[in-house]
């Protein structure tokens, strides 16, 4: 059997709660990532932090409730080093500090709580773009619950990121002002103009399955077009419909809709036409960075258990 890296990432978005086992395989100067096993829990903690500022007892206790088999995972599958992350739900609530000390005293589990830059960043970490040919700028889109992260990047490097409070249980919630929707406009316009050779990037599982529904070949772009094909497609089915037809999960069902709008809005005021979908996300992320660290510390496997506790996930703290 091929020896590889042993890596974890727990996601704790506003529609999901994620792990992602995944491993590392070190063939010639290219590590490949490969996602052994990911685990998707529908905790939906948008829907009160957007709305209350808290996140209620009953979803507490839900994501206590996970986090606590997620780390049976974790230890079964014996990962060199892991680390969880918390994004706009957690970010949002007033008794965030509270729900980690839970965390942290019912599974030893350290969530760290991402603002929307360091969230932009993570992602940027997938480097994506590295893999795809044919444009020479990319803008990496990441749609979530309670924020999209853009990452503007070219020859190889980022340009700029912005996160913006945009997602797609605020919409559901009529959280989104119309002043939100010019900010991104405005910056959109005023950072990717420069940009004339420029394909988007899309992450997210509402792109990957909108991606799905368009019937696209993998690796191959879906065009703008066939994202408003699928859009009215979903407009044109009530929620059940989507569930009984598509075969879409409750949880996804509903959000599916307000993601299409944020990603054809982005595209169409980039004056992007194309958008790889290369399914990747946050959890992919926080595995390359423990990869890199990793190899950075040269550190032997059984001596790097307690990582995560010892060395922050970026330099200062940043």
């Amino acid at each position: 059997m091929v020896d590889y890296l042993k890596f974890a990432a727990i996601d704790i978005g506003s529609n999901a709660v994620r792990l992602l086992l995944a491993g590392v395989f070190e063939f010639g100067d290219q590590p490949m990532f490969k996602k052994m096993s990911l685990t998707r829990m529908p905790i939906r903690l948008g829907a009160d932090a957007f709305s209350l500022h808290r996140i209620s007892d009953d979803r507490v206790n839900e994501l206590v409730s996970a986090m606590v088999g997620f780390r049976y995972l974790i230890d079964s599958y014996g990962p060199i080093d892991y680390k969880a992350c918390a994004t706009s739900a957690m970010r949002g609530a007033e008794n965030a500090a509270q729900i980690c000390q839970r965390i942290r005293q019912a599974c030893g589990i350290q969530v760290d709580i991402l603002d929307g830059g360091r969230e932009a960043r993570l992602i940027f970490e997938n480097q994506s773009a590295m893999r795809l040919g044919g444009f020479t700028s990319y803008l990496y889109v990441d749609v979530g619950g309670g924020s999209t992260e853009i990452t503007l990047f070219a020859k190889q490097r980022a340009v700029v990121a912005r996160s913006f409070d945009i997602g797609t249980i605020r919409l559901l919630q009529n959280q989104v002002s119309k002043a939100d929707w010019g900010q991104m406009k405005t910056w959109l316009k005023t950072h990717v103009a420069p940009h004339d050779d420029i394909a988007a990037i899309g992450s997210g599982g509402n792109i990957n399955k909108i991606f799905r529904l368009a019937e696209c070949k993998n690796g191959r772009p879906m065009s703008l077009t066939k994202i408003l094909k699928v859009r009215r497609l979903l407009n044109g089915l009530s929620f059940n419909q989507r569930i009984s037809r598509l075969g879409l999960r409750p949880d996804r069902a509903d959000v599916i809709v307000p993601a299409a709008d944020v990603y054809l809005n982005v595209m169409h005021w980039a004056g992007i036409e194309d958008i790889f979908v290369p399914v990747v996300g946050l959890a992919d992320g926080v595995v390359h960075i423990l990869y890199n660290r990793f190899k950075a510390l040269c550190v032997r496997p059984q001596q790097s258990e307690a990582l995560c506790e010892q060395i922050p996930l970026w330099p200062n703290g940043q």
